[in-house]
């Protein structure tokens, strides 16, 4: 990507970062010494976006926003997301400032040691017997809302005027979806993990470690805003805070069924995160509660409340595209009966053309429609007189991995969890479940039923001296070494891994990072996010708004540090979030001093 007349500038940083955009502003009384702070912040993750695929747009679009955005403000080419690298915890160090060490959020899915089952038999202060930490998609309660796809019973939800469900089946106005409120009634509680010192089931906000950016911001009496793809999201609310931090979240279930504006199921047949065309249609509700958020109204765009200090969304369809094999990218229609189709599916992923790895005809799509909608928003910024105090952060939670199609080794690992279980069993007849959780994308994670070092290091010698089985991207039948993995870390390692005590009792007992190009699946994707090899990691990181000086910084730097840069801009202290105080985490280098 040809770096323009921009100063290259090194800065201290750590060592992880993600494809973000902000926008910030600030009220005049809450300024801090040294310069004016701003009253808005508009913060974008383009969910598996890198930094090379911003590099590919802004040489082949010159013209467009993404391009814009990078040349005039602040770009981060050497950007880290989280470590895992899901979309939690990547989602939450975007919020918060921490990594897993602090947070204790390592997955969106995953198990926990100091916790009970939810629904198990518990008696208040009884030591924690282990169970399932969930908080993802079959945590929401809405009634029609079905990770399970039934086309007569698991779309969005139709709602009235107030918020409240209406209709159940396939939805005939999906578009009613803007009426959705989310808050602590849109779960099923009983899913959540349970606390053995009370027996009551942990909410997603009180089992995050740290307190976030929305609980600084709304307690300093400014407003905050955030639209993502799970209502579990609520998260980012932070401990304490009975849900509230958050005074207007948006979070429409990305796995219930995917029906097109006139209430019919795509002919696909299948969820938000399958169908190109469908995510575009989906990130579509986001992009408009944002537009509505800018207009200081609410994200249905019905009640007038000012515009946030803090705002924001993330987008999927890129994510979509770089998974997907084949997709249709557009929605056609309606046609003079209000009917509607989809074009012809389209190759996912990146190609070889002319000796160069570059997106494919779906991913290529999805970064214009991704183009389009940051236009969008930053034209309702101009048009609401907000470009002079609002700050434009655009990054992303994760990566995607392999980005070469040629790396890919698709295996399943249920086999080799069964095999590793089966010869643990035979020496141990009394625990045929060694391994009782973990959720591999493209790493390793496995929590124990006995979390002894000797049980560990039977797990992590079984997977390297494993030879696995799978699928390269022709699905041709391929052999991997070591289970597919390249390193391994167990118990004590773990634990010194994440840099937290062996008695913490969240961290996988077993953590594994995968050779280049593996991923843990059925044969029918082209990549996953999660692990912490390159593409899972490096991502976009451009920062434009006043005052912040048009640069090109190559030194690392974390998604960690958009926290605390989102509260300098603000003019609040940094150090206001725990994360920060415990980690060190800074501001990003050469545009947070004048607000500090």
């Amino acid at each position: 990507m040809p770096k323009f007349t921009r100063p290259a500038v090194a800065g201290a940083a750590m060592a992880s970062a993600a494809s973000l955009l902000v926008l910030s502003t600030l009220p005049a009384d809450a300024q801090s010494a040294g310069a004016p702070a701003n009253k808005h912040v508009l913060l974008i993750s383009v969910d598996g976006m890198h930094q090379s695929d911003l590099d590919w747009y802004v040489a082949t679009h010159p013209g467009s926003t993404l391009a814009k955005l990078s040349r005039g403000g602040s770009e981060y080419t050497n950007a880290q997301a989280s470590n895992p690298s899901d979309s939690d915890p990547g989602g939450t160090a975007l919020m918060t400032g921490g990594n897993p060490k602090s947070t204790g959020v390592y997955y969106d899915v995953e198990y926990s040691h100091k916790t009970d089952e939810p629904g198990s038999a518990c008696t208040p202060g009884k030591p924690a017997t282990g169970g399932d930490v969930v908080y993802d998609s079959p945590d929401d309660a809405l009634a029609n809302v079905n990770d399970f796809i039934n086309p007569s019973n698991g779309t969005f939800p139709s709602f009235d005027e107030n918020g409240s469900i209406y209709a159940k089946g396939v939805d005939k106005n999906p578009a009613a979806i803007m009426n959705l409120k989310n808050d602590a009634s849109s779960f099923n509680a009983s899913t959540f993990p349970v606390d053995p010192a009370t027996c009551k089931n942990i909410t997603p906000w009180d089992y995050l470690g740290t307190n976030s950016i929305f609980q600084v911001i709304h307690n300093a009496g400014r407003r905050t805003a955030w639209s993502d793809k799970h209502a579990v999201y609520l998260s980012f609310n932070g401990p304490g805070s009975n849900g509230q931090s958050i005074d207007d979240f948006f979070g429409p279930e990305i796995d219930s069924q995917a029906v097109m504006p006139n209430g019919v199921p795509y002919p696909q047949d299948d969820d938000w995160a399958h169908i190109d065309a469908a995510t575009k249609q989906y990130d579509g509700y986001k992009v408009q509660a944002v537009l509505n958020e800018l207009d200081g109204r609410d994200h249905s765009g019905k009640a007038q409340v000012g515009t946030p200090a803090v705002l924001g969304m993330n987008f999927q369809a890129v994510s979509v595209a770089q998974k997907s094999r084949s997709t249709s990218t557009t929605l056609i229609g309606p046609d003079a009966k209000g009917n509607y189709t989809t074009s012809a599916p389209q190759p996912g992923g990146y190609q070889w053309v002319n000796g160069k790895l570059v997106p494919g005809p779906a991913l290529s799509s999805a970064f214009d429609y991704v183009d389009a909608q940051l236009g969008k928003m930053s034209a309702e910024i101009h048009k609401d007189g907000l470009a002079d105090s609002t700050t434009v952060i655009v990054t992303a939670k994760h990566g995607q991995s392999p980005m070469n199609p040629n790396e890919l080794v698709t295996v399943q690992d249920g086999p080799i969890v069964s095999a590793i279980n089966a010869a643990w069993a035979q020496k141990h007849p009394d625990n045929k479940s060694l391994i009782v959780a973990g959720t591999d994308d493209d790493l390793w994670q496995s929590y124990l039923s006995d979390t002894s070092q000797a049980a560990c290091d039977f797990v992590k010698n079984y997977l390297w001296n494993h030879t696995a089985q799978g699928y390269d991207v022709n699905k041709k039948p391929v052999t991997v070494q070591h289970s597919g993995l390249t390193q391994i870390w167990a118990g004590s390692d773990a634990a010194g891994f994440f840099g937290v005590p062996v008695n913490n009792g969240h961290y996988p007992d077993v953590f594994g990072k995968v050779q280049e190009g593996v991923v843990y699946s059925k044969p029918t994707k082209l990549a996953e996010h999660g692990g912490m090899n390159t593409g899972d990691r490096n991502v976009l990181m451009v920062v434009n708004g006043p005052g912040v000086p048009a640069q090109v910084q190559s030194n690392p730097v974390e998604t960690t540090q958009v926290a605390p840069t989102i509260l300098s801009a603000l003019g609040l202290d940094p150090a206001s979030l725990q994360a920060v105080r415990t980690e060190g985490t800074q501001v990003l280098p050469g545009i947070g001093g004048a607000h500090r």
